[in-house]
């Protein structure tokens, strides 16, 4: 371990974990989802996985008690770690003062969705154990509020994993996977199962890569479409287009005196998108084609 982590406890083993743990009076909280990543091999994969340089600021998204935390540090990351247990976050700031005291470790105690806008460095990488409950909700936020990673390497649960990934056709694919894609590669790293982590999870969780491509998309209406359109899977395009028309007709005005049916279908003849097709046939070309079209729409008026 590196100097700058003191007294950690032995992070592959569970039984070690526990009693590191019980000595403290602590333990493991189900409500906020709390799995420890026990397998050094996914642990490494991960911190390799994000290409680090020394000095690269890394957001990480729930250390619990800081084993890749520690591995991030001896790579020479400045790390922001969000964790929401004050018990873990007070052992993590003993447990790397040292790091603290040099400038290369922060903590933010509380919920990283209401904290993590306010605790911005502008650090260009992610690395996090996720939630399963926050997982989908903490990507799309911070995709939907224009915080792009260079890379962000991240432990879900393998049915949110799928949906990340999901490409246009699939079952799995939905709004999640319009707006990953929006932005990200997303590279499968590896299946973990439930031996994996401690205390072990009933379901098998997966390592994803995303990586940031190039080109913006249009960030005002963008997910306000994908949502839409997803709103009800078996209805076409059109029909979903024209109920989000009719709802948010205030919020997004057209020229008056048109029906909101005839001018869904319009925007989405204009976007190349057939009135009659699906959200989940639509790649997320489609919807920033659509978003820019209701964009030039609202200003025919």
């Amino acid at each position: 371990m590196t100097a700058l982590t003191r007294n950690p406890p032995d992070y592959n083993s569970g039984n070690a974990i526990r009693a590191f743990l019980q000595d403290r009076g602590m333990g493991i909280r189900k409500k906020w989802g709390q799995h420890f990543l026990v397998n050094p091999r996914a642990r490494s994969l991960l911190a390799e996985a994000l290409e680090i340089r020394n000095g690269d600021g890394v957001f990480e998204i729930g250390p619990g008690i800081g084993a890749m935390t520690s591995l991030l540090l001896e790579k020479g990351a400045r790390v922001r770690a969000f964790e929401i247990d004050p018990g873990f976050s007070a052992l993590l700031r003993e447990l790397f003062s040292g790091a603290a005291a040099e400038g290369l470790f922060s903590l933010v105690q509380g919920d990283v969705l209401k904290t993590w806008e306010q605790n911005d460095d502008g650090s260009p990488y992610l690395l996090g154990n996720l939630p399963y409950t926050i997982a989908a909700v903490l990507v799309g936020s911070l995709i939907e509020k224009g915080r792009f990673f260079r890379r962000m390497a991240i432990t879900v649960q393998k049915e949110v994993a799928s949906r990340m990934a999901a490409k246009p056709g699939g079952g799995d694919y939905s709004s999640i996977s319009v707006l990953c894609a929006s932005v990200y590669d997303i590279k499968p790293l590896m299946i973990l199962k439930a031996a994996s982590f401690y205390p072990p999870p009933k379901v098998d969780s997966a390592a994803l890569l995303f990586t940031r491509r190039d080109g913006e998309q249009n960030r005002a209406l963008f997910a306000p479409l994908v949502r839409a359109l997803f709103a009800s899977r078996r209805k076409t395009a059109a029909n979903n287009l024209e109920h989000f028309l009719s709802v948010s007709a205030t919020m997004y005005p057209g020229a008056s005196g048109i029906r909101p049916r005839d001018r869904a279908e319009r925007l989405l003849l204009e976007s190349g998108i057939a009135p009659k097709e699906r959200a989940e046939n639509l790649d997320y070309r489609a919807f920033n084609a659509l978003a820019d079209a209701l964009e030039r729409d609202g200003k025919r008026q």
